[in-house]
């Protein structure tokens, strides 16, 4: 082989590397695939869309914020215990554009900080949040992003999927929206809808900005480390956690969507809610209507 080569005038290197690449149909790149998670040093596995949250509040940090993506992988590493390099944050950090360099372009949808509020009514204030489980004796998760209205706490939307991107949240709000019979004409403000949701990479985009205006919501977005200012879809969380997750194991998919929906349909008409004076959010939420329960004021 050595001579053959030698005669071609070809380095053996350039052989052998040809040769030992395995040719896929289909495939442009070489190299293994992205497995899209992380491993904790604890054994358990962390999806990319969980540390790309922590990137975006690195980002938004004040202090933070400037140290760029290498300093990031040492913190991700001592806070979240995550084993992972400065090679893949550097490819996630390019991915939601929050490289150092291109910190001082100028924002397509200005951040606006939530603040406090008094909510008097169904349809004032919903707040989001993205939750995720994992498919049982496999690497892949389940994700789930719901839109809780605060007034009635009725899980006004919800979107289940092997992954969530700022278009599903999207349908999904749109599909909200729809059944909630909710429009406001061009012009209107004060009584338009207001979404609150923290700083993850699906909400900071400039497809879900873009979607909020089109749709006059306003869209505010929880400081860095407050989650009390999404209390009420993080309590939401907690629920569904321990009344569905814990107590399903999911083999597949079509398994995990089956016991999220049910989940969901006996959470809103059957389940009682001690801040609902025990009822259930339907129930609640026709007595108010009919006049038939004082109106509350909730202050967050």
């Amino acid at each position: 082989m050595k001579r053959i080569l030698s005669i071609l005038e070809l380095n053996r290197s350039t052989y052998y590397d040809r040769k030992t690449v395995k040719q896929v149909k289909g495939l442009s790149k070489r190299g293994r695939p992205t497995p899209g998670y992380s491993m904790h040093k604890k054994g358990h596995k962390i999806p990319d869309e969980q540390i790309e949250e922590h990137l975006m509040e690195y980002y938004l940090d004040d202090e933070i914020g400037g140290l760029g993506y290498k300093k990031w992988t040492s913190l991700l590493v001592e806070h979240h215990g995550l084993i992972i390099n400065k090679k893949k944050v550097y490819r996630l950090c390019k991915k939601l554009d929050i490289l150092k360099e291109s910190r001082e372009k100028q924002a397509k949808h200005p951040r606006r900080l939530a603040r406090n509020r008094i909510i008097t009514a169904p349809n004032q204030l919903w707040q989001l949040d993205i939750k995720y489980g994992g498919i049982t004796g496999t690497s892949y998760f389940v994700f789930m992003c719901c839109a809780i209205d605060v007034y009635d706490r009725s899980i006004v939307g919800i979107y289940r999927g092997s992954t969530c991107r700022a278009k599903d949240i999207i349908t999904m709000l749109t599909k909200a929206l729809i059944r909630r019979k909710i429009h406001f004409k061009p012009g209107e403000f004060e009584d338009k809808l207001i979404v609150r949701s923290d700083n993850g990479p699906q909400f900071v985009s400039h497809l879900f900005g873009d979607f909020c205006e089109y749709q006059k919501i306003h869209h505010e977005r929880i400081p860095n480390k407050t989650p009390n200012m999404n209390a009420y879809i993080e309590s939401f969380h907690s629920q569904i956690q321990r009344e569905c997750f814990n107590r399903h194991s999911f083999g597949f998919y079509e398994e995990a969507y089956y016991y999220i929906d049910r989940y969901i349909d006996f959470y809103n008409a059957v389940r009682p809610h001690g801040s609902l004076k025990n009822l259930s959010p339907k129930a609640f939420s026709q007595l108010s209507l009919a006049g038939e329960i004082p109106i509350q004021e909730i202050s967050l």
